[in-house]
Order: structure tokens, then C-alpha cells, then sequence
């Protein structure tokens, strides 16, 4: 933060609304005095000594020139009174009396009160205001970061019914039922529960078998581009479909999935209100219980025997299932933050914002904010607090039986997939699929061990952390950043240390926490 502090309400020329009560000069209205009051300077300096002008004048507006004043206040928030004794030590003409000795030595809601005793008036006058440390530039930042209440997701161009609601229902009935998994025990709710705010606080999710990485949340992901830690996927409702046929997830095949859509009356219902008329041959007997291309060796042969017409009939529908799901996950609501209500009321100019933050979470804010000092900025910003990229801090796995080299193989899968913005099964057009045109797929640019950038709203409800899940909580994740690995082939990645102490640690994790939601 700067040194230099202003009134919370700055001019409008600034982007910020101005509260009139705190304008400069302050003014308090007494039973027979009226009193205006600001820094001889302009501005305040926290922890600094400055001159004051206090102007009196009667009510019928005539100057008050002959005074006696007594001055006194104190953060009555906080309970402790001024930290200094100012005192009255000119008069300059025109009701005007200098003040000096007056300093404030932090941030927040200060009261000043005069005691003004004439010879024929006596009255108190009372200030009440806020000092706000935050400069215009920090003010921007601000802004970029908090999220907007019922903030409603980007269009989908790729997905015709992204905001269409009996598109959703439909997406909301395929993302509990189990009956589209291989075993019929598991559903999409099974790794994203609506009770942990759509993840399944486990290191790594759990489907038919243990998978590799860490289930994210669905929650506020309509807002991003890339899906997967690795980014394999370009859209939600491409990224819907892996489940259904990887085999340690939910192991079932899309024929099979499709199949199910089209025997189900309900199903079949609403499928057709969003979708048009279902195609009946897809539900030939001729044709295999399972197939598709991913999966057990028979269910891809099964697939490789399929006529190419019937195949794309039947990805054609495979596609409009996901396209359901991705509606019905954009309707998940992402209720402000305690830091979402900090941010409005300090660009709003409300009085005393810091009430809605402890002190260790605006320090921690500060620390967040501070580029030089803990680089955060650099990947987490933004109202989701990613960049929505890909970068390697070190915990790619290169050896051993859980290979991981992230971002690099995730390149090559989104650029293969049919079912990706310029896929035939796509509802955009190429012009609109503007991620993956101008995606840098330069060989030269290191994406082994890269991961994608998670948000960071939220983390109370999305433990453990990172892609692997291997860090039980916040603390240990601001321990890794402090004491990154070594950097070394194959593992040479960017993170820089962060220097910052243990309270500080502690700071930046209370702000973290703030970002949950109430």
C-alpha cells in the first residue's frame, strides 16, 4: 500500500462513488457552530504528523475569530482514543485555526471532536470518516478481482442451449443418475457433491477405480476456457463426456449412454423438447450393447464396426447430453464472498469497509496484493483469481508409477478432440472458437509438468489441494510456495520463493479464506 492515505470518498473522476457527507473539507454541524476540517496537505499520511485547518463560522455564516478549542477523538471501532494530543497553535484569519500535532497511525473509521467555546456560543463539533489505504491503482486491482453478485457466465458458442432451461433440467437428471454408469452405481454426483460444494474432498477422485488427480469443482467453471488440469477439453460440455467412457471413472461407453436416453420415456421426452426428434436407429437391435472409442478393447472394436453414418448419428447425441449437463452446471449459483462485499463497499465508497474483514485477512489482502513481494498476482487474477493457463511449480510426476507430465499431452488430446469448438459436433462458428484458433501450440514453449491455474474461491469448500491432492490444507500450500522444490531437468519450473514470515503466512492465509463464500 501507499504511505499516503485519502478520505474513503475520492472524487468521481476517479471511478469511485463519492459519499457527500465525507467530501473535502469535512463538515459537522454543531447546535450553534458550523466547522469544515481538512489537511493543510490535501491528503493524509499514515503514521505521520500534519497540519489541520479547522474553519468556524456561526449559523447565520459569520466567522468565528476569537476560540477557544479542545480537540479529541479515536477509533471507537477499535476502542483506543487519538495516539497524539493535537492542539490548536495559530489563528490565520477568517475563522481559521491551525491545528498541529494530529496524526493517524492506521487505516479505518477515526472520529475527531472540537470542544469550541466562544464568548457567546458553546458547542462540540464531531467528524466521523474513514481513512482508506488504497491507491487508485490498488483500487483497479480490486475491482478486476471481486466477482459481481449473480455474476451469469459467458455465452457458450459451441452449445446452442448453454442458457436453455429445460436444457438444464435435462442435464440436472443425467448429472445424478447412475444408471449411466458401467456398474450403475455411480453418477456425476458421485465425484462432484452438491454437499462439498461439488468436489469429493479426496486427493484424488474415486470413480470405479482411483483416478489421477484431484475432482475439481463444476461450480463457477462455466466461466473458464480449459478443462481438466491438463486442459484436454475446450468447453464444458465436451469435458462432460469424458466421464461417461474413462475407466476408471464412470467405465461405461457413449452407445450405451445414448441407448439409455432413448428407452426412457422421461428421457426421451425432454430430450426431444430441447433437441428435436431422437433418431430411432441408434436403438437397433443389431447394435452392440457398448461401444465407442475409449474403454476395454471390445467396446472400441464394437465401435470400429459400426457404420460411420450410425456413429456419427450416435456422437451427434452423445454431444447433446453434454451440451445438457454444461446447461444445467451454469445454473450453479457462486454467492459473493466476505472479500466480494469488502471490494463493492471500498469502490462504492461505503463507510467503514473494513468491518466486513479481520485484520489478519486486509493484511493478508495487502501481502496479495503486494507483486513484488509474493508474485500472486501474476497466475491468480481476475474475478475467478486465475489466469485460466497452465504453469509448472513443481509437482509434475516424471517417474514412477503415477506419471503425470500435465499441460503437454492435454495440448495434443484438445486439439484432437471431435468434439472440441471446431469439431463437427460444435454449434460455433470457427471465427467464435477464438481459445483454440490462437492457441500457442509452439514446440519451443516447456508444458511438461504444467498444470492448469485453479481458482482460488472457494478453498475452504475444495480440499485437499493441487492436482494430485496432495496438500491436506492452505498451510501446507503456503509452506510449498515458501520452500519450492529445487529447480532441476526434468522438473525446472517458475515458481519463484515466497519471502514472507510466519505471521505473514498466516495474513495470507486468512485472506484466502476470505474468499469463501458467507
Amino acid at each position: 500500500m501507499l504511505a499516503a492515505l485519502a478520505i474513503l470518498a475520492v472524487p468521481p473522476s476517479a471511478g469511485v462513488a463519492a459519499d457527500a457527507a465525507e467530501q473535502w473539507p469535512l463538515v459537522a454541524e454543531g447546535e450553534q457552530v458550523r466547522a469544515t476540517l481538512g489537511p493543510q496537505s490535501g491528503s493524509v499520511e499514515i503514521g505521520q504528523f500534519q497540519d489541520w485547518i479547522l474553519q468556524l463560522e456561526r449559523q447565520d455564516g459569520s466567522l468565528i475569530d476569537q476560540a477557544q478549542i479542545m480537540v479529541g477523538g479515536g477509533m471507537p471501532d477499535h476502542g483506543h482514543g487519538l495516539p497524539t494530543q493535537p492542539v490548536v497553535t495559530e489563528f490565520l484569519g477568517e475563522g481559521r485555526y491551525l491545528i498541529e500535532g494530529l496524526k493517524f497511525n492506521m487505516a479505518g473509521r477515526w472520529i475527531v471532536a472540537f470542544g469550541v467555546v466562544t464568548p457567546t456560543e458553546r458547542d462540540r463539533l464531531t467528524f466521523d470518516f474513514n481513512l482508506d489505504s488504497w491507491s487508485a491503482g490498488e483500487r483497479r486491482v480490486l475491482g478486476s478481482l471481486h466477482l459481481e453478485p449473480d455474476a451469469r457466465p459467458p455465452p457458450s458458442p459451441s452449445n446452442r442451449v448453454a442458457d436453455n432451461p429445460d436444457a438444464a433440467r435435462l442435464g440436472e437428471l443425467l448429472f445424478f443418475d447412475e444408471r449411466l454408469s458401467a456398474d450403475e452405481t455411480l453418477s456425476c454426483a458421485g465425484c462432484h457433491q452438491p454437499e462439498r460444494y461439488f468436489t469429493d474432498g479426496k486427493p484424488r477422485g474415486v470413480g470405479i477405480a482411483r483416478t489421477g488427480r484431484n475432482t475439481p469443482t463444476v461450480v463457477g467453471a462455466a466461466h473458464l476456457s480449459w478443462f481438466y488440469w491438463d486442459g484436454r477439453r475446450d468447453s464444458l460440455w465436451s469435458q462432460a463426456l469424458v466421464p461417461f467412457e474413462a475407466a476408471d471413472e464412470m467405465g461405461s461407453s457413449r452407445l450405451a449412454v445414448v441407448r439409455l436416453i432413448g428407452m426412457d420415456d422421461d428421457y426421451l421426452s425432454l430430450y426431444q423438447t430441447v433437441f428435436g426428434e431422437f433418431p430411432t436407429e441408434v436403438l437397433a437391435p443389431e447394435l452392440p450393447q457398448h461401444a465407442g472409442p475409449l474403454g476395454a478393447a471390445d467396446t472400441r472394436n464394437a465401435w470400429n464396426r459400426i457404420d460411420r453414418k450410425t456413429a456419427q448419428t450416435v456422437n451427434t447425441v452423445y454431444a447433446n447430453l453434454g451440451k445438457a449437463i454444461a446447461a444445467y452446471e451454469r445454473t450453479l449459483p457462486v454467492p459473493q464472498s466476505r472479500f466480494d462485499r469488502y471490494a463493492s463497499a471500498v469502490l462504492a465508497g461505503e463507510k467503514r469497509p473494513e468491518r466486513l474483514l479481520t485484520d489478519d485477512e486486509l493484511a493478508g489482502l495487502e501481502l496479495f496484493l503486494d507483486a513484488e513481494r509474493t508474485h500472486c498476482l501474476r497466475c491468480h487474477n481476475g474475478p475467478w483469481l486465475t489466469n485460466g493457463s497452465f504453469h509448472n511449480i513443481g509437482t509434475g510426476t516424471f517417474s514412477g508409477q503415477a506419471l503425470d507430465f500435465g499441460r503437454v499431452f492435454g495440448l495434443r488430446s484438445v486439439i484432437m478432440d471431435e468434439f472440441n469448438c471446431l469439431g463437427p459436433y460444435s454449434d460455433a462458428t470457427p471465427d467464435e472458437c477464438t481459445e483454440l484458433r490462437f492457441l500457442n501450440r509452439n514446440s519451443h514453449v516447456p508444458l511438461e509438468g504444467a498444470f492448469k491455474v485453479p481458482s482460488l474461491r472457494n478453498l475452504d469448500a475444495t480440499t485437499p489441494y493441487m492436482h494430485d491432492g496432495r496438500f491436506a490444507d492452505l498451510e501446507s500450500v503456503i509452506d510449498f510456495y515458501r520452500r519450492p522444490p529445487d529447480k532441476n531437468q526434468p522438473s525446472d519450473h517458475e515458481l519463484p520463493q515466497l519471502d514472507i514470515s510466519d505471521i505473514e503466512a498466516r495474513q495470507l492465509t486468512a485472506f484466502l479464506r476470505s474468499l469463501s463464500n458467507l
